[in-house]
């Protein structure tokens, strides 16, 4: 695909003085990863056909999977996500974007550098009688104090006693595991559905136009 003739698909925003270029099974086809900077602040992006595209199931893994690879690049790379389907028709309509949003990008960037976003569902066993504001407070008192942030997620079933996110810096990723797994061994009659690492999709709260 040439660069000066397709669209840009963005996957999310990085510290633009150390740009990335890669290859790798991407949206759409797409098989390069690179940066479009403005000002200390990249897109990461792959060149695409349409500004409007299809979200299959199996792009929106390639769109994941993107955000996991820069994640994991030069020892762990900060990333702020974006959606899936922000595609602009220039690099020129892009840096108007970034343009416009920088403030903002800078802000996310900084909240979440260093950091990663893990999840914890905790589900009662069927027939378990328990207390689910103790649970609460007892998952609170161990995970709280090592996350630098948390926010709860839908309870979407009624044995969902608690679904939230944390964003916790990589250096504590052993120790709020180790909470976790003493969590575990705790109570008898819970599962605890622990996942992650994740882009920090629920810790930002960037908006930029896309379709343009």
């Amino acid at each position: 695909m040439s660069k000066t003739s397709t669209n840009r698909y963005v996957y999310g925003i990085i510290d633009g003085d150390e740009p990335v270029e890669f290859e790798t099974d991407a949206v759409a086809g797409a098989d390069e990863i690179y940066t479009v900077s403005h000002r200390r602040i990249g897109a990461v992006v792959s060149d695409i056909d349409t500004t409007d595209p299809e979200e299959t199931d199996e792009d929106a893994q390639r769109h994941d999977d993107v955000l996991r690879e820069i994640m994991e690049t030069d020892g762990g790379r900060s990333i702020v996500p974006m959606q899936f389907g922000m595609a602009f028709e220039s690099d020129r309509t892009l840096k108007n974007v970034l343009r416009g949003a920088r403030p903002a990008f800078r802000r996310a960037i900084n909240d979440i550098d260093g950091r990663v976003e893990l999840g914890l569902k905790v589900v009662r066993d069927e027939d378990a009688e328990v207390d689910d504001a103790a649970i609460d407070d007892a998952v609170a008192d161990a995970l709280e104090p090592i996350a630098a942030q948390s926010v709860p997620n839908d309870l979407f079933s009624d044995r969902l006693v608690l679904n939230r996110s944390y964003l916790v810096d990589r250096d504590e990723r052993e120790t709020f595991d180790d909470a976790v797994a003493d969590l575990e061994e705790e109570y008898d009659d819970l599962t605890f559905r622990y996942t992650g690492p994740f882009a920090p999709y629920s810790f930002v709260d960037v908006k930029i136009g896309a379709n343009q």
